[in-house]
């Protein structure tokens, strides 16, 4: 019974989200027109919501009993719980742009820059180390090094490098290399000891795939799902792309063109992207689990549709009000709304408290999949009155 099975997840950016580039972070009150330096409510916005999201998919009751969009998918397809991790890496590329141009502006070296990069990078890393452990699992031969904390740090500093030593056509060109060169990996090379993908197995087959097999062969006993693991070594490498495509995204929204054409521009640019996932997903399947290029396609474009239109009703129309605070605290304290849930999430099971909350006070009230969704919402507001707390003292945690 889930209360089940709580993934390390920063899911989340955490995301860029007061973890790494604060800049896009802006305070839940309504602001003049938008200029290219002006910090983005929309992101911030979104940043919250993807956090509230994240809490809710990853702490339901039971999540066997959880309804399917509240569920990872199975293997290769997608549902909106396979949607929260990207949208994190990508809010972390959107962050960036508004963070490091403001930053170089005030006179900050690329080397100072650099050094600052490296330890929030080294931060995550060790944060995400410590959450997979907590609360008595730091066993040095069964730990598990990787995980979503993990993965954004990486990701984090590699784009970092990316925009202050190269240009937006080396940037295009990554992209373009990470997507088309992961394909080649996942569908070409042997797996020793199995085959060839589509000749002698299908191709994403669970665990006669190049990417389970690296992870095995240098992480076996560290593993998330004990053959394989979600964020494991190869499947970094479209990853970047994901966070890539945010920063490129922020760079649109920074430039000097009119809202309208930002707004439109991104919901153009989402949509292609989106049915080019879902078209070349014929011969490479969308699939979380190994982050495969045509799963960077659908969830960089929907990120994108999305934003768009946090973008045009929050900052072009200035549509605001008491409905957008509730994300805001979310988007503000991202990094400790993250820790936060994982924190009692890993509390809650070790002690054995979820559990019994659940059956003993929620269970019997309703059917399966409302006591589910009922535990996974309560947990969300025990979040977010922790993070309105700190709202109030003007309390925002940074790494």
């Amino acid at each position: 019974m889930l209360f089940g099975r709580v993934r390390p997840m920063l899911q989340s950016a955490l995301v860029g989200m007061s973890t790494l580039p604060t800049a896009a972070v802006s305070e839940p009150q309504i602001k003049p027109a938008v200029s290219p330096a002006t910090r983005l409510m929309s992101l911030d916005l979104f940043r919250g919501a993807t956090i509230a999201l994240m809490i809710l998919v990853n702490d339901a009751g039971d999540e066997s009993a959880a309804y399917w969009p509240l569920r990872h998918s199975a293997w290769n397809g997608w549902t909106p719980t396979d949607m929260v991790f990207p949208f994190f890496l990508f809010i972390v590329g959107v962050a960036l742009a508004y963070s490091f141009r403001s930053r170089l502006a005030r006179g900050e070296s690329r080397q100072e820059l650099m050094k600052h990069v490296l330890w929030r990078g080294f931060l995550l890393l060790a944060l995400g180390v410590f959450l997979n452990g907590f609360p008595n699992h730091y066993h040095i031969h069964t730990l598990r090094f990787y995980g979503v904390l993990q993965r954004i740090a990486i990701c984090f500093v590699i784009t970092s490098v990316l925009e202050l030593w190269t240009g937006w056509r080396a940037q295009i060109a990554v992209i373009l290399g990470c997507l088309v060169g992961y394909w080649i990996l996942m569908r070409y090379v042997t797996v020793p000891g199995f085959g060839i993908p589509t000749h002698d197995m299908p191709i994403l087959d669970p665990d006669r795939n190049i990417a389970a097999w690296l992870d095995r062969k240098l992480l076996m006993g560290h593993l998330y799902e004990v053959t394989r693991d979600p964020e494991g070594v190869l499947s970094t490498i479209p990853s970047v792309a994901t966070c890539l495509l945010g920063l490129q995204t922020g760079k649109w929204l920074r430039s000097a063109r009119s809202g309208a054409s930002k707004a439109g521009g991104m919901a153009i640019a989402g949509v292609v992207l989106f049915l080019a996932g879902e078209f070349f997903n014929t011969w490479f399947p969308i699939n979380k689990k190994l982050w495969t290029s045509t799963f960077v396609l659908a969830t960089a474009g929907l990120a994108m549709m999305i934003l768009a239109l946090c973008y045009w009703v929050l900052d072009l129309k200035q549509w605001r009000g008491p409905w957008t605070k509730p994300f805001l605290i979310f988007g503000m304290n991202a990094i400790a709304a993250y820790v936060c849930a994982a924190l009692v999430a890993h509390l809650l099971i070790y002690t054995g408290w979820g559990g019994a909350l659940y059956v003993k006070f929620i269970q019997p009230n309703f059917d399966p999949s409302n006591a589910s969704l009922v535990f996974a919402l309560l947990f969300v507001l025990v979040c977010w009155l922790a993070m309105l707390a700190l709202y109030r003292k003007k309390i925002f945690l940074k790494i």
